[in-house]
C-alpha cells in the first residue's frame, strides 16, 4: 500500500519509527521505495551533491520540476516530499503557482525552509490541498545568513523560540516538521510538544522519522562527512542490503546514534 500522510501519522500515534530518504532519479526512487523507505524527498540538496554548487541557492523550480517527474516515474508507494527551492515561495502568490507545478510533477507534499513569517503561505497551501512540510533547524538557504553550516537552537531562549514556531507552523497547517540540525534533547521536545509527525536529520533519536542524503548513506559523500551520516554501505555487500539495513536500523531505533547526534 502507498505511503500516506496517515501512514505518518499512525506511525508517530504507534512510537513507531519511520524512514526517509533522498533520490533525485527514477532508478534510484524505485530501488529506494522497494527497500522500504516511507518517504522519498526531492531535495534542493540536487545542487551540491548531483551538481557540484556549494549550497543549494543555484537550483531552479524547473530543476526541481523535472526531477520530482523523474522520481515519481520510479516511484514504488513511498510518499514524495519535494522541496522548494530558493525564492520559490518568496511571497504567498509565487509559493501557490510553484507548488501546483511540484504537485502536477508528482510530489504528495512540498517543503518549505523558515519560521513564523512562512504561516500564512502554509495556511494557503494547505487550504488549496497542498500537503506541507515544514523544515526548521539548520534551513540550508539560509546559509548566508546562519554564517555558515551550524547547529541551531543551543542555547535555551533559540530552543524556546524554535518549539514556538513549530507550534506555530502545525497550527498554521503544516502537516510534517522536519529538524536539522538541532540538539538531541530539543528535538525531543519539539516532537512531544506538536501531533505532526517529526522527522529528523541530525537531531537525535527522539523524533519520529529520520532522514539521510542518499548519497550520504551510501558513503559517497564529498567533501567533509557531516556528524550525522553513517554509511550503510560499508556494511553491506550491495546498495539494496544497505537501504534495507537503513530502514531497519531507523526503526529499530538503533540510528542515529549517540556519535550521530549532537547535544546542547
Amino acid at each position: 500500500m502507498a505511503v500516506t500522510i496517515n501512514t505518518l501519522r499512525e506511525f508517530k500515534q504507534k512510537g513507531e519509527a519511520f524512514a526517509a530518504l533522498t533520490s533525485y532519479d527514477a532508478t534510484f526512487s524505485q530501488v529506494v521505495s522497494e527497500a522500504g523507505v516511507h518517504v522519498i524527498l526531492i531535495g534542493d540538496s540536487l545542487g551540491m551533491v548531483l551538481q557540484g554548487h556549494d549550497s543549494t541557492l543555484p537550483v531552479t523550480m524547473d530543476q526541481m520540476v523535472y526531477h520530482v517527474s523523474c522520481v515519481a516515474k520510479g516511484n514504488r508507494g513511498s510518499l514524495i516530499m519535494a522541496d522548494m527551492p530558493f525564492m520559490s515561495y518568496g511571497t504567498v502568490e509565487s509559493a501557490l503557482e510553484n507548488a501546483a507545478e511540484l504537485m502536477r510533477a508528482g510530489a504528495h507534499m512540498v517543503k518549505l525552509e523558515g519560521t513564523d513569517w512562512m504561516k500564512e503561505t502554509i495556511t494557503a497551501l494547505t487550504e488549496r490541498a497542498v500537503p506541507v512540510c515544514a523544515h526548521l533547524g539548520l534551513t540550508p538557504q539560509f546559509v548566508n545568513k546562519f554564517g555558515g553550516y551550524k547547529v541551531q537552537g543551543r542555547d535555551e531562549k533559540a530552543a524556546e523560540m524554535m518549539i514556538e514556531h513549530a507550534c506555530e507552523l502545525e497550527a498554521a497547517g503544516a502537516d510534517v516538521i522536519l529538524l536539522e540540525c538541532v540538539p538531541a534533547p530539543l528535538a525531543a521536545r519539539i516532537a512531544q510538544a506538536v501531533r505532526a509527525p517529526v522527522i529528523g536529520i541530525g537531531a537525535g533519536p527522539d523524533t519520529d522519522g529520520q532522514i539521510l542524503v542518499l548519497h550520504d548513506m551510501l558513503g559517497i559523500t564529498s567533501g567533509r562527512k557531516p556528524r550525522f551520516v553513517k554509511n550503510f554501505l560499508a556494511e553491506t555487500d550491495s546498495i539494496q542490503d544497505a537501504l534495507q539495513a537503513y530502514v531497519k536500523a531507523v526503526g529499530e531505533r538503533t540510528f542515529p546514534a549517540e556519535e550521530h547526534t549532537f547535544k546542547a
